[in-house]
């Protein structure tokens, strides 16, 4: 079956899909985007989702008429259009063409794939990127489609033989990986960068800290952490919406308490799985 999208509107063909050459999303990378994870055919907190997204689009003054209610009825018409459960699914706003014509609103949703197993059971490596999160970026916290440091950075670990890269910011404290949050565990203990660092607001990580409150476990999501902390770590794990919670067991040749998914990592990634099969159900 042929790739089916969201484009303005209607339901087309991916290859017949058409944005104008003067969009200023291509042009200038004027435009924010979401990623997210469908699960059984339900795409997990959608609605927390588009909340961050139309922030965003606010917050940078983008031109959209899209909304909540819009987005959400294309999305299920673009999975139902696919015929796909286990989707990664992708919205793009952006304010259209420079001559100032239709904003332009693109959803896509691609078969989520298999990832590997040995991520989960034995945990990845990262490296700490040479790349720092700057301070004073109006776009950084946010998801936008300025995204190319973060392209390079991944390419970067990929280089290095890595499946992610640590941002610290200039001034040394430590912020997120180039396309997820990064968590530290300290005395059994769950810290995370505080969102002024800043970090972006990842679903799955405000999934996380919900869980850390329904198992008893403290999580500190505001003090700034450095190297220090993150040398000292017994577990580290990342997040995202389509990868879900990996386990970082070296971070470049540090390895990270025995170089496997710690006690604490393990049970968020059980109790994140049970929440996506709650919210997400068959």
């Amino acid at each position: 079956m042929a790739k089916k999208v969201f484009l303005n509107g209607s339901i087309i063909p991916a290859d017949e899909a058409k944005i104008s050459v003067s969009d200023v999303g291509f042009l200038h990378g004027a435009s924010s985007f979401t990623t997210m994870l469908a699960h059984n055919g339900k795409v997990f907190r959608l609605d927390r989702h588009l909340r961050r997204l139309l922030d965003t689009v606010d917050m940078l003054m983008l031109k959209t008429d899209a909304t909540a209610e819009s987005l959400t009825e294309a999305t299920y018409e673009v999975l139902k259009a696919n015929s796909l459960k286990e989707s990664r699914v992708r919205i793009t706003l952006t304010p259209g063409s420079i001559q100032g014509d239709k904003p332009t609103t693109l959803i896509t949703a691609e078969p989520l794939g298999e990832y590997p197993s040995q991520w989960y059971e034995e945990g990845i490596t990262v490296i700490v990127s040479s790349f720092t999160q700057p301070l004073g970026d109006i776009t950084a916290g946010f998801k936008t489609g300025c995204y190319m440091p973060r392209v390079l950075a991944r390419q970067e670990a990929a280089n290095k033989g890595a499946e992610e890269a640590l941002w610290y910011t200039a001034d040394k404290r430590l912020s997120e990986a180039c396309f997820c949050n990064v968590f530290l565990v300290l005395d059994g203990n769950v810290y995370t960068p505080p969102l002024d660092t800043p970090v972006l607001g990842g679903i799955v990580r405000e999934a996380v800290i919900e869980l850390c409150q329904k198992l008893g476990i403290e999580c500190f999501r505001d003090k700034p952490l450095t190297v220090k902390e993150m040398l000292a770590a017994e577990e580290v794990f990342i997040t995202s919406s389509c990868s879900g919670i990996r386990p970082v067991a070296r971070i470049e040749r540090h390895g990270v308490g025995d170089e496997k998914p710690g006690n604490v990592t393990k049970q968020l990634m059980q109790a994140y799985r049970e929440l996506l099969d709650s919210e997400c159900p068959a």
